[in-house]
């Protein structure tokens, strides 16, 4: 069946992307007279806005196509990557956001600075610059652009550069705001979209969701044996406890989000609705994959597909009917590619401005910190256009962007923790445990490399996270121990929870305690429900 749109689709398409534009716009109208206005809009964004731009920001089009083929292979198992996400969220919001929000951090440059010292924060500050160019924002629009091409005819390099226009305009223009409000909307598009094509694409089915797990009950569990190569469940708790922690917790990209936040009980309230809202991801993402796979190897209504990838397109060009699904769909996974671009083209402006700029021209007026995080963000998203195209000589998207993430962020997600927890931890301790853990993720994957072993790169990072720690606390022991006023403000404590109310007397039915315990009652659920 060869795919095409329609002018419903387009309709779709078109609206969506204008509406998009639109609201960014319109939100981005006002001048931003602080540099907070422009990068944290004022500290005034509410749990439900957090929530819906960290689900928005999180979903992008090189993981719907990556998960969507990898459900079809794998089956369950692979819907680890979009639930298993309880122990990171409770992570963030027991032990990260009060210290960020009580602390009033801005960066998470600036927690590496007040907490070790300068050298941490501008190694953190310009490693993150060049990755979320090159590491982050380039798969993500090779990916969609390379996607969107095949599905619908259109140029790769047409589709490339308007996105590179469209979310530029008024993501630099308008700062935190504008991404939060299009993230919301964009939100509501991809999981909207996702869903409507789910349950059309179950329809498909005898018998619906019961005769698929009939037909093949051994691909309908989540756990699965520490060797395999996909979600091994042990590697999934270590990639909580590491890459987890630095993805959602000291990434600036997510956690800008509650940094901006109006309260401490908005930041963590914020955590737990994307909770919420990623029970329902599986259906957008993974589970399409099951029903692609039923149709062609228990119902044989088509021929093996030869590429995963493939996945996504042979479900919408199968199961989209002709009145503007497919439409809707499209609108959602450009809303997945927007929602991250806009996101990282955000926090390059942030970091750079507030970690980089501002430390050269320390009596800078805001107007000119604030271009000065606009041009930098413009200059990245054009530089980050012209590199895209050369991912595919790096192994393909999943592989390129997983492995970056792992080896990049370990480090720096461990050096966070010591800091967090270990009173002890000082600035040669952080340093040098930076330094163990980048010499050692070179010297294991080249270890690996020479011996032809396979490890799963969950468990090398897990290990990379151990021997950051341990250097860390070797460096911190040979030196001096950090004043007082170093380690003070910023390490977690029990008392700390007690402020998430700030002080507001609130009913029992709207308190953190209900809405954390009913998010980790249905999670466990889920889990016992499909173990």
């Amino acid at each position: 069946m060869e795919f095409s749109l329609n002018v419903m689709d387009m309709v779709f398409i078109v609206g969506s992307l204008g509406i998009v534009v639109a609201v960014g716009m319109w939100v981005a109208r006002k001048k931003r007279e602080s540099s907070s206005d422009y990068f944290l809009a004022s500290r005034k964004l509410s749990w439900w806005l957090i929530g819906t731009s960290v689900v928005a920001t999180s979903v992008s089009s090189e993981q719907i196509v990556g998960t969507v083929g990898a459900g079809y292979k794998y089956g369950m198992g692979i819907a680890n990557w979009e639930w298993f996400s309880l122990l990171t969220y409770t992570l963030v919001i027991v032990f990260f956001v009060p210290v960020y929000v009580v602390n009033k951090i801005t960066t998470v440059s600036e927690f590496y600075l007040k907490r070790f010292g300068p050298l941490c924060s501008n190694i953190y500050s310009w490693v993150m610059l060049v990755a979320y160019v090159f590491v982050f924002m380039v798969p993500v629009l090779y990916g969609g652009s390379l996607a969107l091409s095949k599905l619908t005819g259109f140029n790769f390099y047409a589709i490339l550069w308007l996105t590179v226009v469209l979310v530029g305009m008024y993501t630099i223009k308008g700062g935190l705001r504008s991404v939060m409000w299009t993230d919301l909307l964009q939100c509501a598009f991809l999981v909207g979209g996702g869903l409507v094509l789910f349950l059309i694409a179950l329809s498909y089915i005898p018998g619906g969701w019961s005769a698929m797990v009939k037909a093949s009950p051994d691909r309908f569990h989540l756990y699965r044996p520490p060797g395999d190569k996909m979600a091994p469940f042990l590697g999934m708790i270590c990639l909580a406890l590491g890459v987890g922690v630095f993805y959602q917790a000291t990434n600036q990209v997510m956690i800008q989000r509650i940094f901006g936040a109006k309260s401490t009980r908005d930041g963590m309230l914020g955590m737990i609705f994307a909770g919420f809202i990623n029970f329902v991801r599986p259906c957008v993402t993974v589970f399409l994959g099951f029903i692609v796979y039923h149709w062609i190897y228990k119902m044989g209504r088509a021929e093996p597909l030869s590429n995963l990838d493939e996945t996504f397109p042979f479900a919408l060009t199968t199961f989209a009917p002709a009145w503007g699904l497919r439409g809707i769909v499209l609108a959602g996974f450009l809303a997945a590619i927007m929602s991250t671009i806009s996101s990282l083209v955000n926090s390059i402006a942030t970091i750079f401005a507030l970690d980089v700029y501002k430390k050269f021209r320390p009596q800078a007026s805001e107007h000119t910190i604030i271009r000065s995080g606009q041009i930098v963000a413009g200059l990245a998203i054009i530089i980050a256009a012209l590199v895209a195209p050369m991912v595919e000589r790096f192994g393909g998207i999943f592989q390129y962007f997983q492995t970056g993430v792992t080896y990049i962020g370990t480090p720096f997600a461990s050096i966070y923790l010591m800091g967090l927890f270990w009173k002890r931890t000082n600035y040669a301790g952080a340093i040098g445990g930076l330094a163990t853990g980048f010499i050692s993720t070179i010297v294991i994957l080249t270890g690996l490399k020479i011996t032809g072993w396979y490890v799963h790169w969950a468990y090398v990072g897990f290990s990379v996270q151990i021997l950051t720690m341990l250097g860390s606390v070797v460096f911190s022991l040979m030196t001096a121990p950090p004043a007082e006023s170093q380690w003070k403000p910023f390490l977690w404590r029990p008392s700390m929870l007690r402020q998430y109310s700030d002080g507001e007397k609130i009913p029992w039915y709207k308190t953190i305690t209900f809405w954390y315990f009913m998010y980790a009652a249905i999670w466990f659920y889920i889990y016992w429900r499909f173990w």
